[in-house]
């Protein structure tokens, strides 16, 4: 069984884990309706995707 033959350090550890965190969630604006959405998702306020619509627009009221 594979057994580590020294201590990792917490400085070394957590170098090696610096990478590890979750980036922040990307945002776009819609071209449409100039409304906030993720990147290649249809647009949650008028319903078009790549300039057609493919869904009815939800009411967000």
């Amino acid at each position: 069984m594979a057994v580590p033959k020294k201590k990792v350090s917490k400085s070394r550890r957590d170098m090696r884990r610096a990478h590890d965190s979750l980036g922040s969630s990307v945002y776009e604006e819609c071209p449409n309706c100039g409304e906030l959405k993720r990147p290649h998702h249809v647009c949650e306020s008028c319903g078009t995707y790549k300039g057609r619509e493919v869904m009815e627009a939800r009411d967000t009221t």
